[in-house]
């Protein structure tokens, strides 16, 4: 197969698996996905989904988590890790929002990258799934199935979205990130990986991967 032809392959079968995924991260506006995703970091999204709903039980936007302490805050989202520093972060950026731009999520990379504890992979995540905005937030999975597919080089995070992007027609960007994610958590997981398995992978993945 050819590059175009890896790439047709991969389109096809993910929509063949996954015609619809939803945004893993229990969320219902953008705040409260902006949160999700800042306590996603170094962490499962199943643990996230376990403390968000008694956060926004607390405060689900950010006038109300301003009311509540930093510690008060950690203590709720303890079992996610690194609650210190993600603590501080929500308390820090629900003022932000609040004093430069009137409670709202900003709809711009450039304005969301500046909050605290947020970096562009969870900018990336906010504007492709609230604001419907094409872009290819690159997470653990999407980074080891690219390596694995042949298609980026591995050697970092900021190459696979270049080259994710240079490949994937841009109109899928959004619905791809999720079905890649999904993909590897099903078929190409990095612990307990079965080959046989692993549809694409085993199709088009570069020999070295499938050989180990």
């Amino acid at each position: 197969m050819n590059k175009k032809e890896k790439v047709d392959f991969v389109i096809d079968t993910l929509n063949e698996l996954y015609p619809s995924p939803p945004i893993p991260l229990k969320h219902y506006d953008p705040y409260t996905l902006l949160i999700a995703v800042l306590l996603s970091a170094q962490s499962t999204d199943a643990r996230v989904n376990t403390v968000t709903p008694l956060l926004f039980d607390r405060a689900d936007n950010p006038f109300a988590m301003t009311k509540i302490t930093t510690e008060e805050i950690r203590k709720i989202i303890r079992p996610v890790g690194l609650s210190p520093k993600k603590s501080r972060a929500i308390s820090e950026l629900s003022h932000i929002l609040i004093n430069k731009h009137k409670g709202e999520v900003p709809q711009n990379f450039e304005d969301l990258e500046e909050l605290p504890g947020v970096g562009h992979k969870t900018a990336s995540v906010v504007m492709s799934q609230a604001f419907h905005v094409p872009a290819f937030p690159v997470d653990t999975h999407i980074h080891r199935l690219m390596y694995r597919w042949n298609l980026s080089n591995g050697k970092n995070v900021i190459q696979t979205e270049k080259d994710a992007k240079r490949l994937f027609p841009k109109n899928l960007w959004n619905i791809l990130h999720l079905q890649i994610i999904y993909y590897g958590r099903e078929y190409s997981p990095a612990r307990g990986w079965k080959i046989e398995k692993d549809i694409i992978t085993s199709t088009i993945g570069r020999k070295s991967v499938i050989k180990r």
